[in-house]
């Protein structure tokens, strides 16, 4: 399997490391793809000896099989449809990008006109399996609350506006709470897993999100209630910063990993 990684960050190294140590098999990474020139992902396929490009056509030029989208928002709208079109399989971890209804549909229509796989994985979270089969039969009530240290609510422009000392706090802080459609723009690096628990379960508008920062967190503590016909589901997460990102779960990259081993798998267990 060929692979491309659309970003260079925390979860392509992660991807470099595992495949260069053949815990993945046959699969190799072919490119990475940056903004510019003097984006970090040109030194981290240096690094590993791969292909680092900055425009679509070099990455498709590649042939990969497979990208994984570990970016932003705005790679998942420039790389998504093009390459989907292409027949090659995309993995979405920005999930929160597809909040916009319009790219979502375009991405979603494109995937099925040239057969193509769009892949968004759990994340940080977990129990979509249960959700997806609680929606089976009728689910009234879907929430989750995303609780963080402050420290992964620095440099956010929605929390710069709400004028929170985020150094000063001595108890937990509500930085939102409304709709998941609401919530998820304002903290595009944070909240991808408010986007996936919508796109599995009952839709953006529906779904309810809190943002908390707590200074007594020292883990990244998601809790998530599930209320429907088959029964209610209480789950929490308590999830590692990524070493050096505070806003990703450890958890979060190793999803990623998981979902590029999943996508080729001709066995699966699970839903």
């Amino acid at each position: 399997m060929r692979v491309g990684i659309v970003g260079g960050g925390t979860i392509a190294r992660l991807f470099l490391e595992h495949i260069q140590r053949g815990d993945l098999a046959d699969t190799r990474v072919v490119a990475i793809a940056g903004r510019s020139e003097t984006s970090r992902g040109k030194a981290l396929a240096q690094q590993y000896g791969v292909a680092f490009v900055t425009s679509l056509d070099g990455f498709i030029a590649q042939r990969p099989d497979v990208v994984v989208e570990a970016a932003s928002h705005e790679a998942v709208r420039q790389y998504g449809e093009p390459l989907l079109a292409r027949g090659i399989a995309v993995i979405v971890l920005s999930g929160g990008a597809l909040c916009e209804d319009a790219l979502r549909e375009s991405l979603e229509r494109a995937a099925v006109e040239h057969g193509a796989l769009l892949y968004v994985p759990s994340g940080g979270i977990g129990g979509l399996d249960a959700l997806k089969a609680a929606c089976m039969a009728g689910v009234e009530e879907v929430t989750i609350a995303v609780t963080k240290p402050p420290a992964a609510w620095k440099d956010i422009a929605y929390v710069d506006k709400l004028k929170v000392d985020l150094d000063a706090l001595r108890e937990p802080c509500v930085l939102f709470e409304g709709s998941a459609r609401e919530g998820v723009p304002h903290f595009p690096a944070n909240v991808n897993i408010a986007a996936v628990l919508s796109l599995a379960g009952i839709g953006f508008d529906r779904t309810r999100l809190k943002v908390i920062a707590d200074p007594a967190l020292k883990y990244n503590t998601h809790f998530i209630t599930i209320r429907g016909r088959t029964g209610n589901i209480s789950i929490k997460l308590e999830n590692v910063p990524a070493p050096d990102n505070p806003k990703t779960a450890w958890l979060a990259c190793y999803s990623a990993l998981a979902a590029l081993k999943a996508a080729k798998a001709p066995i699966r267990y699970g839903t």
